[in-house]
């Protein structure tokens, strides 16, 4: 499974029925979460609902995540 992918499974596995597609590379990846769960949530809690997801693959100075460049928490239309 590749990196994109472990992000992918994992916040969708923290955000149930969430739409998620992970890019990058070399530590650096952007990412777009569309979910019903954002509904009634500031900009601040939806992110940090994404990187409690992710928090393990951020963690330590071995870490593979080293920066979301890019984080858009959206609404399904």
């Amino acid at each position: 499974m590749s990196l994109t992918e472990q992000i992918e499974e994992l916040i969708k596995t923290q955000i149930p029925n969430a739409e998620v597609k992970a890019t990058g590379a070399g530590g650096h990846f952007t990412i777009e979460v569309i979910s019903e769960a954002f509904r009634g949530k500031n900009i601040v809690q939806k992110q940090r609902m994404v990187y409690k997801a992710i928090w393990d693959l951020m963690a330590g100075d071995q870490a593979p995540v080293h920066a979301v460049d890019q984080l858009t928490c959206k609404l399904p239309e």
